[in-house]
């Protein structure tokens, strides 16, 4: 079977009546394996899919909504999208979502004292069928649990919630790993950059940095805290003392570029004088000067899970509870064993 052209000559888009003629079954048929329905005979289905396949089959998302009564629209509420784990984090949301026949309706907050309840209200105006949160704050969180809001919300954090669907990647697990790197080198006194501690994951990050220096044994000096930015991790590098310190545990990338900078301007060299670490595995961090060692977050398998995680809840299904993605240690240049033992 072939489809007829359009009437200016392009090829014609199939729909759900091609893929029923072509697989011999009718369109309620071809329907319910769309939808996942559990009374579709197993060889149906893989006749249904096989054609779906071989006819490049994509059912619209109006189509969509009429069938299921849905906006097939998911609302994406981020806080501060300039940094790169919450923009990259979005970023594979919206593609999962593309996957999964959802268009996605974003909302930025930039630490307005309203931001959240606006966000919501805003997107709940475009009827979406489900929410998410990127990159959340303690006190966005809070503001969360004060709003009545009638579909169903993930907040992307790590600790479970009773009150919330969560999905994220291991913060603790990842800092714990790039702690520990350093403890096998032989470092026995490891500074911390901290980032904003009113956020979920550089609260994470500095406990999980404090957890692996008392379960080792060693010391754990206040942190350094910065802002996420690369110029805070500077101003750092420029006045840090590092007494006997000969590592340094950054809680991201662009802090520990700033870090390293500000260190070289004092004639303090990487990983000569002290080794450092970071979080994220920016797309440059093998570039930095020297390629940084750092913690790599797959944000494509968090998309993944917050749609899939979402989408169930939509549909009334049961979600796993506190699911959590490893991230995975990148060892580079930027660390090695302290110039004592090397």
């Amino acid at each position: 079977m072939s489809l007829e052209p359009t009437a200016n000559g392009a090829a014609r888009r199939p729909n759900i009546y091609d893929v029923a003629d072509r697989a011999g079954v009718s369109h309620m048929t071809v329907s319910r394996v769309l939808n996942g329905h559990p009374s579709v005979r197993e060889t149906t289905r893989e006749r249904v899919l096989a054609v779906i396949s071989e006819l490049n089959y994509a059912r619209s998302r109006s189509a969509r909504a009429l069938a299921t009564n849905r906006s097939m629209r998911i609302g994406a509420i981020i806080d501060n999208a300039e940094h790169y784990g919450p923009n990259s984090t979005l970023l594979a949301i919206e593609a999962a979502a593309r996957e999964s026949g959802y268009a996605l309706s974003t909302y930025s907050v930039v630490g307005q004292a309203d931001g959240i309840g606006a966000a919501v209200a805003d997107l709940s105006d475009q009827e979406v069928d489900g929410l998410c949160v990127i990159a959340p704050r303690a006190s966005s969180v809070a503001e969360l649990r004060a709003l009545s809001i009638d579909v169903p919300l993930l907040v992307v954090k790590e600790e479970p919630d009773e009150f919330l669907h969560t999905a994220a990647v291991d913060q603790h697990a990842g800092a714990l790993d790039a702690v520990q790197h350093l403890i096998d080198l032989g470092h026995r006194e490891i500074l911390h950059v901290a980032g904003p501690q009113e956020w979920f994951d550089a609260r994470s990050r500095t406990e999980a940095w404090r957890l692996c220096l008392k379960r080792a044994g060693l010391p754990a000096h206040d942190p350094h805290f910065g802002d996420w930015s690369s110029d805070s991790g500077y101003e750092i590098g420029r006045r840090i003392e590092l007494g006997e310190a000969t590592a340094v545990f950054v809680a991201n990338d662009q802090m520990a570029l700033g870090l390293i900078h500000g260190l070289a301007e004092r004639g303090i060299h990487v990983p000569d004088d002290v080794s450092v670490v970071g979080f994220d595995d920016l797309p440059e961090a093998r570039h930095f000067l020297p390629p940084l060692t750092t913690v790599r977050q797959d944000f494509a398998a968090l998309g993944r899970l917050v749609i899939e995680e979402l989408i169930a809840a939509m549909e009334g299904q049961e979600t796993a509870v506190g699911e959590l993605i490893r991230p995975q240690l990148q060892v580079r240049a930027s660390t090695a064993a302290p110039r004592q033992l090397g």
